[in-house]
């Protein structure tokens, strides 16, 4: 994924302290203390990258009351049982969706918590994420305006806003790292222009400019989304988010199904990043984001599985056919092929990221976020192109997944979890909540 889309054939990768130090050579002279990984019949491509999820979604997927629902009634419909999560729940559940991503090929994910209900903290998914090893950008995310105000969540689920502020001020402080390299960096994310009042959007913007930081939210999402800016705010979307300050190249949007073309260009001018959540909007019935006319206007572009409750899965490789196929239903077979699915896949979440000098791509000098995947199998028999095989054919889970040149997953199996066990929590949890 290199700006050449470069693709070697019997190629070694040489790692070496977290980093790619060689490529396309046959490895050290003296192997002697080096770990030989044989990847015969194999695809080697980036770890893949998350650039939006709510972590928090993955004990209340299929949930019956909410199966068929549009996002503002899913939303009611999942907000009192999300209103009844402990510190505990969001941990587990974090560690269930973070492991499912590591199984599918990613290495970096963005996660946004915006609820907080009975203790619960931001740390509480950047400590899952250790465990299970993968990179993790955490976002704080907020609702402040309720029922009562006149938006859409209960209003014991929203905070104040100075105390908003005040925590996203601790979390940054505490847990974003700058380095090179980092595991975890910190930004901060107001769930939604219907949930929290437009001073927030505005005090949250200046704030990440002050702390250096990147700022996501939701935006434009469906046609109730652009309806409720329209009579709100009496504007569009993009407008709304422009007068606030929410557009530049430290800003991503997720979903952005609705964008007209003069809000695509507005997003291309400023730098502005998409999160692109295929099945998600489909499940929701949210519509097809104007991929196609994003990418070719300049827009930096990720894949997000978003919510597992909205999803209801949380593999990442997946939502690359997904973006393709649903490309190809609107605009023809030749909208997008996949080997672009793929990009958009890895160096276009890095890209949004802020990571595309250290991930994304297997060149030398970033760092060792790798994913072999076996296409010997089942899965690709007849395959007459292994690469494109990863799109078109499947499904596959990834045979090796490395991230900072650690191995994550090994032979299909996740190396930092049980997944029995982790699984067998999970459905304890479950069980509590739907009591």
């Amino acid at each position: 994924m290199d700006a050449e889309r470069t693709e070697l054939a019997g190629a070694d990768i040489l790692v070496e302290d977290g980093r790619i130090a060689a490529l396309g050579g046959g490895g050290p002279g003296d192997r002697a203390g080096w770990e030989s990984i044989d990847a015969a019949g194999c695809v080697v491509t980036p770890a893949l990258v998350n650039t939006h999820h709510h972590l928090f979604q993955t004990l209340t997927r299929a949930v019956p009351a909410c199966q068929d629902a549009l996002l503002f009634a899913w939303l009611g419909a999942l907000y009192p049982v999300w209103a009844r999560m402990r510190p505990e729940d969001i941990f587990v559940s974090a560690q269930l969706g973070l492991a499912e991503l590591a199984l599918s090929g990613c290495g970096t994910s963005a996660d946004h918590l915006y609820l907080y209900p009975d203790g619960v903290r931001l740390e509480d998914t950047i400590e899952a994420a250790a465990t299970i090893g993968l990179r993790f950008h955490a976002t704080r995310g907020a609702m402040s305006v309720g029922e009562s105000a006149g938006g859409l969540p209960p209003d014991r689920l929203v905070e104040r806003e100075a105390d908003i502020i005040e925590d996203c001020i601790r979390v940054v402080d505490a847990f974003h790292d700058r380095s090179d390299g980092a595991m975890v960096r910190v930004g901060i994310a107001p769930c939604s222009p219907f949930s929290v009042s437009r001073e927030l959007m505005r005090d949250a913007a200046l704030l990440a400019g002050d702390k250096e930081v990147r700022l996501h939210t939701h935006l434009a999402e469906n046609a109730e989304d652009v309806a409720f800016s329209l009579e709100t705010f009496g504007c569009r979307p993009g407008d709304y988010a422009e007068s606030l300050g929410w557009v530049g190249d430290h800003v991503w949007h997720a979903h952005c199904v609705e964008l007209d073309a003069r809000e695509i260009a507005l997003f291309a001018r400023t730098g502005t990043g998409v999160a692109h959540c295929p099945s998600s909007n489909c499940r929701l019935g949210s519509g097809v984001a104007p991929l196609r006319a994003m990418r070719d206007a300049g827009i930096a572009v990720g894949l997000g599985v978003d919510g597992s409750a909205s999803n209801d899965s949380g593999s990442l490789l997946p939502e690359a056919r997904q973006a393709m196929l649903m490309q190809r239903a609107r605009l023809g077979a030749d909208a997008m092929g996949a080997r672009e699915a793929l990009e958009i896949a890895t160096l276009g979440g890095a890209r949004i990221l802020g990571r595309a000098g250290e991930i994304g791509s297997i060149e030398v000098g970033k760092r060792a976020d790798l994913a072999i995947w076996d296409v010997s199998g089942l899965a690709a028999a007849g395959a007459w192109d292994p690469v494109a095989a990863l799109v078109l054919c499947g499904p596959f889970t990834v045979r090796d997944l490395f991230v900072e040149g650690r191995p994550v997953v090994r032979d299909g199996r996740l190396t930092t979890v049980d997944p029995v066990a982790l699984a067998e929590t999970a459905r304890r949890r479950v069980a509590r909540l739907a009591s």
